[in-house]
């Protein structure tokens, strides 16, 4: 190889490289505004911890609770007593010499976590959308929004609904009369933070049936196919949330649940659709070229 074209082999390595670096510290930097929102948020939650453990962590632990008093209409409404929660057999204690610290540490960093969410999502979002194709990018045009729009709608819906019934069950479950529930405070922020964020990650999936729907893996055929399997899934899912025995209780999960896989194929026919218009214009393209 001549002197000359192995200088300019060398030179384009090393700008490849240099992209990939670039690409890295550009992503670095996205990442560490991510997590300083999160610290940020996290602080800020530390500061008035008191008032989140009251009104918050601890709301769903007392039978006034919001979802409680409308458990109670919903049990007048159709004449079933049982759906009313009127006490929560248990007591909450902090084992440890410091796990009200540290359960505050941990509560303040989950709480973080939700607020400073949409900032952080946006921020990984700024580094994936400059690789995706102009079409592309048109068509997931308010992604941040409505995956914030989803999360959040998770997270109310596993804070308000899920969390509560699953705290009944297990308050009220006993083995024996003689025996006292008397919960360890990090269980009882471990159920309530692992079933609000996972009703937060389960609310994403109209977006990830968007995603599978662009690359073809999923089409709304097979979802309506498939719909019956669903349904099962879903109270499947819905009796494993919540544990308890009570049907009303399931069915008040299983709705949601079946309302955003009715959502999802919506979505999966919109981006089949959306296909179709594109290979159509293409064919056009193609055809006049011929001429």
């Amino acid at each position: 190889m001549p002197l000359d074209q192995e200088i300019e082999s060398e030179e384009e390595e090393v700008g490849k490289e240099m992209s990939f670096i670039g690409h890295l510290e550009e992503l670095r930097w996205h990442v560490i505004r991510a997590g300083g929102s999160i610290l940020v948020f996290a602080i800020i939650a530390f500061v008035y911890i008191k008032e989140i453990y009251h009104y918050v962590i601890i709301a769903p632990s007392q039978p006034d609770f919001w979802t409680y008093r409308m458990l109670c209409k919903l049990a007048a409404v159709v004449k079933y007593d049982e759906l009313c929660i009127k006490a929560l057999n248990f007591k909450l204690q902090a084992i440890g010499v410091g796990d009200q610290f540290t359960m505050s540490m941990t509560s303040s960093v989950i709480a973080g976590l939700v607020f400073a969410f949409p900032y952080a999502f946006w921020e990984v979002w700024r580094f994936i959308k400059p690789g995706l194709r102009p079409a592309e990018q048109k068509s997931a045009r308010g992604a941040v929004f409505y995956v914030t729009f989803l999360f959040f709608s998770g997270v109310f819906f596993g804070y308000y609904v899920v969390t509560p019934l699953a705290i009944n069950f297990l308050a009220n479950f006993t083995l024996d009369p003689s025996i006292i529930n008397e919960f360890s405070l990090s269980s009882y922020i471990s159920l309530v933070a692992t079933l609000t964020l996972a009703c937060g990650i389960a609310f994403q999936l109209p977006i990830v049936v968007y995603v599978l729907a662009k690359v073809g893996v999923l089409t709304p055929s097979f979802m309506r196919e498939y719909r019956k399997h669903a349904m099962i899934v879903i109270l499947i899912v819905a009796a494993v949330i919540t544990p308890s025995p009570d049907i009303y209780s399931q069915v008040i999960v299983a709705i949601p649940l079946f309302l955003l896989y009715e959502l999802s194929i919506l979505v999966a026919g919109k981006v089949e659709r959306e296909k179709l218009r594109e290979e159509k214009a293409l064919a056009n393209i193609s055809g006049n070229s011929d001429f």
